[in-house]
């Protein structure tokens, strides 16, 4: 691995790092001047006020990052992107990550449903809907999951049935994240209940106004409402929204998938320097908790895990300069740092001990604690990534899968009315 920049990777870094000084600077003391109570981070919130003033403070940062051509830096010029290397883009997010930066809200429609509508879509309507999406005008969600469809994606049952050139769509979507804000959507339908659960499925996009749509938000734990079931009544879809062929929406899904380890790929929380810290400064039985052999050993493995973590991505980067894409190798990375943070967050709260319990005084903790369980679930399980590792990355039999050919509504299930 080459971790140092070329001389134009260089250049490009210095002219990045000296926009951003320049223009988050402004855009932060405007918006101080403007609210004083407003918040940068775009991470779920607990009030909806507070996620309105997010999603104002990302669109209006979003759009200084279109104006000034640095929005979807690998995107196509044509659609609002720059025509930038992958390696750019890898600089320019490393960059960036050093503010805060308001944009969570953009990252499935940016991250999952461009890339998509690049492939799939018709030139009229990349040109009508990527700039927007590029700019934060329009905000996107992914309508994937369902009550009996998660880590098996191929099992959704949501129905598309075609009369004419419309879709009537009728089902239930859920865990689908920013619905209850989202201009747009990505949707998977099986189309064929006749054929094999990966071959009878069709992919649309569509406008979340539809009538016929219903959105109901679901509380977490940690008091936040980001999640949301999605219910589907009599839904029309022209069939021109249609991306891939009817009965191909595995492949699509595909598509979007492989992107999406790209966009969500890392745990984001407390990791390894936080804890170092707070070993350092709380007690532990009457002398720092460093000192602790049993606390110095899980320091030390936590260490590993982040520099592990850290390499493999300069191995990404590295890949990318070069023109590679990355394959499967990327779900290692999530599937360690989500549980490195849950480890780390509730050893954090046992440091805190009862001070741990104050979610208000000890938010990073108590809110990484609280987080991370859905981060071991959201965009693929534990157990699903394990076997893309074993399968993809070593090499190993795939697991047996005996309802992989058989037709669809042939498949046995729990419900003896069937």
């Amino acid at each position: 691995m080459d971790f140092n920049d070329t001389p134009e990777e260089a250049k490009f870094r210095k002219e990045a790092s000296e926009w951003l000084k320049a223009n988050f600077e402004k855009f932060e003391n405007e918006k101080s001047s403007n609210d004083k109570s407003a918040k940068s981070s775009a991470e779920p919130s607990k009030n909806s006020q507070d996620e309105n003033k997010a999603l104002e403070l990302a669109k209006k940062w979003q759009t200084i990052k279109y104006d000034a051509g640095w929005a979807c830096l690998h995107w196509p010029k044509d659609y609002g992107g720059r025509d930038a290397t992958p390696i750019e883009r890898v600089i320019w997010a490393q960059e960036e990550s050093k503010y805060a930066i308001p944009g969570g809200f953009f990252e499935i429609g940016q991250g999952m449903a461009g890339p998509v509508m690049m492939m799939y879509a018709t030139e009229e309507q990349k040109k009508e809907h990527l700039p927007p999406m590029a700019k934060g005008e329009k905000i996107w969600c992914q309508l994937f999951s369902e009550p009996g469809a998660g880590s098996d994606l191929a099992g959704i049952k949501t129905k598309a049935e075609l009369d004419g050139d419309t879709w009537t769509i009728n089902g239930q979507k859920v865990w689908t994240s920013g619905a209850h804000y989202s201009d747009w959507g990505i949707l998977v339908t099986r189309s064929d209940f006749n054929a094999p659960k990966h071959k009878g499925l069709t992919y649309f996009f569509l406008d979340m106004k539809s009538p016929g749509i219903e959105i109901r938000p679901i509380k977490q734990i940690n008091g936040g409402a980001n999640f949301n079931e999605v219910y589907f009544t009599d839904v029309k879809i022209p069939d021109s929204q249609r991306l891939g062929d009817v009965g191909d929406g595995w492949r699509v899904a595909l598509t979007t998938l492989m992107n999406e380890r790209l966009a969500v790929g890392d745990a984001s929380g407390v990791d390894f320097k936080e804890i170092f810290e707070l070993a350092k400064e709380n007690d532990f039985y009457g002398e720092p908790a460093v000192k602790n052999s049993a606390v110095r050993e899980k320091l030390a493995d936590w260490y590993c895990e982040y520099s592990g973590l850290k390499n493999t991505k300069m191995r990404r980067i590295s890949a990318l300069s070069k023109g590679d894409t990355p394959g499967p190798e990327a779900s290692i990375t999530k599937i360690v740092s989500a549980n490195k943070l849950q480890d780390i967050a509730n050893f954090g709260m046992d440091i805190l001990d009862q001070a741990g319990i104050n979610s208000e005084g000890n938010l990073k903790y108590h809110g990484s604690l609280l987080g991370a369980p859905l981060i071991r679930i959201a965009g693929g399980t534990d157990e699903i990534l394990r076997n893309i590792i074993a399968e993809q990355v070593l090499g190993m039999p795939q697991d047996v899968r005996l309802d992989k050919d058989v037709p669809f509504n042939e498949i046995p299930t729990g419900d003896k009315s069937n």
